[in-house]
C-alpha cells in the first residue's frame, strides 16, 4: 500500500500518445477524416493531431518496422474522451462512415459509454463519454464497471445532432486513458501502483488492472487478454510512447526518486523523465506547462 506522499498527483492528466506509423498518408488521413482531428503541429517529419491547440495523437514515421503480432505487449487502445454525448456521437458517426469494418464494438461501462475502433495499422481506439462522477459507484476503493450492451445505431439516433456534426472539429476532446497489453497483471501492479504511484481502482479476474490518480475510474489499464506471458517488446510499429502530465517539477522529481529507488533506468531533464515499463512500453512524464510539441 502506497503512502500518501508516494501517490501521483490528483491533478495528473494523460497527454499525447505517440504512434510509430508505416504509412503516414494513410494514418494521417484516418485520424483527420474518421476522427475529426486537425494537424496541431509538425515536427521531425511527424504530425501532432488533436482538437483546437490540444494534441492527442503524435504520428511519427517509422518506415521499415513491422506491425506487431497480436500476442505482443504494447498498445491495446488510446481512449479519447468527449465532453458530451452529442460530441461523442458525431465522431462515432464519422469513424463508422469512414470504414465500417474498422468498428470493433461498443459498451456501457456504467462509468462511461464507449465505442471501439481500430486504425488502419491495427492500433486500438476508444471514443467515450464519462457519466458524472456522482453516478459512479465505489466499494472499498473499487469502482463498479461493467460491459453492458450499447447499440450504436440507437445511440446515434438518440444523440447525434446537426449542430454536433457541423461543429465536430470545434468540440474539445482529450486523452482520457491509455490501455496497454502486458505479459502479466501482477508485474503490472507492482510497477504502475507500487512504484509509479497510481492507485488501483479495479481488476478483472486477474486478467486486467485499472489504475488512476485523484479518484478517476482509470487513467491507465493493463490486460493480458491477447498477451499473457509476453516479454519485452521488439521495435515495431504501434505504440511509441505515452505522455503523462503532472502539475509541477516537484511531482516529477518525486516520481524520478521512486524510480531510482527501484533501480530503474530514467532519462531525467528536470522538467520531464522518460522510462520504460517491464515490457518496454515507453512512458514520458512531464510538467503540465511544458510545451506539448516542438
Amino acid at each position: 500500500m502506497n503512502t500518501q506522499q508516494d501517490l501521483l498527483s490528483a491533478e495528473l492528466q494523460m497527454g499525447t500518445v505517440m504512434l510509430k506509423v508505416g504509412d503516414m498518408k494513410l494514418m494521417s488521413g484516418y485520424y483527420q477524416r474518421a476522427l475529426g482531428l486537425d494537424v496541431v503541429a509538425e515536427a521531425d517529419g511527424g504530425q501532432y493531431l488533436g482538437r483546437g491547440t490540444t494534441p492527442l495523437v503524435h504520428l511519427q514515421p517509422a518506415g521499415g518496422l513491422h506491425i506487431p503480432g497480436r500476442g505482443e505487449a504494447g498498445l491495446f487502445h488510446t481512449a479519447l474522451l468527449f465532453d458530451d454525448q452529442a460530441a461523442l456521437a458525431a465522431t462515432v458517426a464519422s469513424a463508422a462512415q469512414y470504414d465500417p469494418q474498422l468498428f470493433a464494438g461498443s459498451a456501457d461501462h456504467l462509468v462511461s459509454e464507449a465505442f471501439y475502433f481500430t486504425d488502419p495499422e491495427g492500433n486500438g481506439i476508444e471514443l467515450y463519454w464519462d457519466r458524472p462522477r456522482t453516478e459512479w459507484s465505489w466499494n472499498n476503493g473499487t469502482v463498479e464497471m461493467a460491459s453492458l450492451a450499447l447499440p450504436p445505431q440507437h445511440y446515434l439516433t438518440r444523440h447525434l445532432t446537426e449542430a454536433s456534426v457541423s461543429g465536430q472539429r470545434d468540440a474539445s476532446a482529450g486523452v482520457g486513458h491509455v490501455h496497454l497489453q502486458v505479459g502479466d497483471v501482477a508485474t503490472a501492479e507492482k510497477f504502475y501502483v507500487d512504484t509509479l504511484g497510481f492507485e488501483r481502482t479495479a481488476g478483472w479476474h486477474g486478467q486486467a488492472l485499472f489504475v488512476s490518480a485523484g479518484g478517476y475510474h482509470h487513467h491507465m489499464a493493463m490486460n493480458v487478454w491477447n498477451s499473457r506471458g509476453a516479454g519485452p517488446r521488439r521495435d515495431t510499429l504501434g505504440l511509441g510512447e505515452v505522455l503523462i502530465k503532472l502539475p509541477g517539477t516537484d511531482d516529477v522529481g518525486a516520481l524520478a526518486g521512486r524510480l531510482a529507488h527501484a533501480g530503474l533506468a530514467v532519462a531525467n531533464t528536470g522538467a520531464e523523465i522518460v522510462f520504460d515499463d517491464p515490457w518496454k512500453n515507453r512512458i514520458r512524464v512531464s510538467v503540465e506547462t511544458a510545451p506539448a510539441a516542438a
